[in-house]
């Protein structure tokens, strides 16, 4: 089980879902290739060059260049990761949302509906700014008015609503986590052509072979280092004691543990942090007001201003976003009802306190981390000079992210069936001892 690869098409169901999660993403690329009606894409694409330290540039970096190029998937899985996150903020302010989370099956159905209502009005907010933003640019729309605004709204929500559907078909019936994975192929779709003018770049003398080594180990010594903090966890021991159960049968104690992760807010801190540094040039870009310009001057990208904002902002958001998803209380509560206990730690606000303690300790060097991998891109830029190079901190940590998830879940299915195979013969082999018996 060391190298499932070999195996992923030989297992009948995980080759079922392998074919149906590329089919989609088929779908999903095809889509995003497709123009909105009444849109010259070369004007856009020259006059959205200027948008890339904006919140726009961000926002095109997780939907494949779809902002950029005004296709009918412009807005992506966006609006439904934006829906989700508010519900999961949320939960944290209004007990009737905590409420439906604790409430099984049936509250986690109601959050899913309150949050499609959700996508289908932030898809048509969006949908209107974007299609206001195309016709504020000269030269971009073929025939401005109503009319393209009512049209753009009603395709790009149908396109956003779609994409919805896709991704949860995909974590339904397909491979991994649906949502994550769109993120993920637009996001690499850019590899390509990044491989390209790299390549192009050394055979035209603008950069040195042994530049190009430096480059590459830097590269994998990262990514390394990225997929060594995704996984690392502090794992704390509990203890669950021995029980009776049934008619006087006896459950053995045994031994776990829970697993903090360093990085247990993922590349959300990052996100957040991008939004608030790219909020000034946004704001700047459609205002004339001095005072914004000399903002977005001030925090200008590739100035110690900017990077040492950009890293307080990272860290702060990590220990914001880890405090919203993952609350001590409710861990030390559920370890309570279960018998389990931490060795010399005393269940209930003792247990609560302590995972605490931890948790904010771990979380500090993660923020460090997450702070360092963003900047990565900012520091290779000033030493290389290459901005064509698409190696960012915020995609690699998603594509890293991703990537693992989604062969941790393939091994899981591989392991089940190769259990499942073993259970089988071991009935079979259980029912002709009977038969002799």
């Amino acid at each position: 089980m060391a190298n499932p690869i070999p195996n992923l098409f030989r297992a009948p169901e995980l080759k079922q879902k392998i074919l149906f999660t590329l089919l989609i993403m088929l779908v999903y690329r095809i889509g995003s290739q497709i123009t909105v009606p009444g849109v010259d894409v070369v004007q856009l694409q020259a006059a959205a060059a200027q948008f890339d330290q904006t919140f726009l540039g961000v926002f095109d970096l997780f939907v494949g260049g779809g902002i950029s190029r005004a296709t009918i998937f412009a807005l992506g899985i966006m609006p439904y990761i934006s829906a989700s996150i508010m519900f999961q903020l949320l939960s944290a302010v209004f007990p009737t949302v905590q409420k439906l989370q604790k409430e099984g099956e049936q509250g986690r159905k109601k959050l899913t509906q309150w949050t499609r209502y959700t996508t289908v009005v932030l898809c048509m907010a969006q949908g209107f700014g974007y299609a206001s933003f195309l016709q504020g640019m000269p030269n971009v729309v073929n025939a401005p008015g109503m009319g393209f605004t009512v049209n753009t709204v009603l395709v790009l929500t149908v396109g956003g609503v779609f994409v919805m559907w896709m991704g949860e078909q995909i974590t339904e019936r397909g491979v991994g986590n649906g949502m994550s994975l769109m993120i993920f192929f637009s996001i690499i779709q850019s590899f390509p052509a990044a491989v390209y003018q790299t390549w192009e770049a050394l055979t035209t003398d603008q950069m040195e072979i042994f530049e190009l080594i430096v480059l590459l180990a830097v590269m994998v010594g990262i990514t390394a280092g990225v997929v060594a903090m995704t996984m690392a966890a502090r794992k704390i021991p509990i203890q669950i004691p021995r029980k009776v159960v049934g008619r006087g049968r006896i459950r053995e104690g045994q031994k776990s543990h829970i697993p903090l992760r360093i990085n247990s807010a993922g590349v959300m801190p990052i996100i957040f942090a991008l939004s608030f540094m790219a909020m000034p040039a946004t704001l700047a870009a459609f205002s004339s007001v001095g005072f914004l310009q000399d903002l977005t001057n001030f925090f200008q990208p590739q100035s110690w201003p900017y990077y040492i904002t950009y890293a307080l902002l990272i860290i702060f958001f990590t220990y914001f976003y880890t405090a919203i998803i993952f609350n001590p209380v409710d861990l030390a509560e559920n370890l309570k009802k279960q018998g389990a206990f931490i060795p010399g730690v005393k269940p209930g606000a003792r247990t609560a306190q302590y995972i605490e303690r931890i948790l904010t300790r771990v979380t500090l060097p993660g923020s460090v981390y997450l702070a360092l991998i963003a900047l990565v891109p900012s520091f290779m830029l000033d030493a290389t000079g290459m901005q064509y190079f698409a190696f960012g901190g915020t995609s690699l940590l998603i594509v890293v992210g991703v990537g693992l998830d989604t062969v941790q879940q393939a091994q899981q299915h591989l392991l089940l069936r190769h259990y499942d195979g073993f259970m089988k013969k071991g009935r079979v082999k259980m029912r002709g001892r009977q038969r002799y018996m």
